[in-house]
C-alpha cells in the first residue's frame, strides 16, 4: 500500500483515524465516500469513516477507556461533564443520539435532557 516516503504520513495520521473510528485502506480501493489522503503529490490512503452512529459508539468507547470504568458508574457530575463533551462534539445530532447516551450513563433519556436543559440555563 505504501513506500518508505509514505510511512512517516500514514504514522502522523493514523492516531487521528482511530480516533474518529475510520478505517485505512488502499487508494485504489477507495469508494465514493471515503477521503483519499496525498503525500508529496501521490495518493496515500484512502479513510473509510465510519456512519455517525458508529461513531458515536466509537465515541463513548474512548471516553469509557479515559475514565477507566464504565460510564455508567460516574457520579452525577462527571456523567454531566460527559453529556456536555457530547454536545460539543454533535452526539445529539445523530439519530437515537440521547437514547444511546442514555444508555451508555445508565440513566433515562429525561435525565440527558435535563443535563441538556441545566447546561443551557447556566
Amino acid at each position: 500500500m505504501t513506500g518508505p516516503a509514505e510511512e512517516p504520513f500514514i504514522a502522523a495520521v493514523k492516531p487521528l483515524i482511530d480516533a474518529m473510528g475510520g478505517e485505512m485502506l488502499p487508494p485504489d480501493e477507495a469508494g465514493r465516500e471515503d477521503v483519499v489522503l496525498s503525500w508529496e503529490g501521490a495518493d496515500v490512503v484512502a479513510v473509510r469513516l465510519p456512519q455517525l452512529a458508529d461513531s458515536l459508539d466509537h465515541i463513548l468507547a474512548a471516553m469509557e477507556r479515559r475514565q477507566g470504568r464504565p460510564l455508567a458508574d460516574l457520579d452525577r457530575r462527571a456523567k454531566q461533564e460527559v453529556v456536555r463533551a457530547l454536545e460539543a462534539r454533535g452526539a445529539f445530532a445523530v439519530r437515537h443520539g440521547v437514547e444511546t447516551v442514555a444508555g451508555a450513563l445508565g440513566v433515562s433519556r429525561f435525565t440527558v435532557y435535563n443535563y441538556l436543559n441545566r447546561e443551557k440555563s447556566t
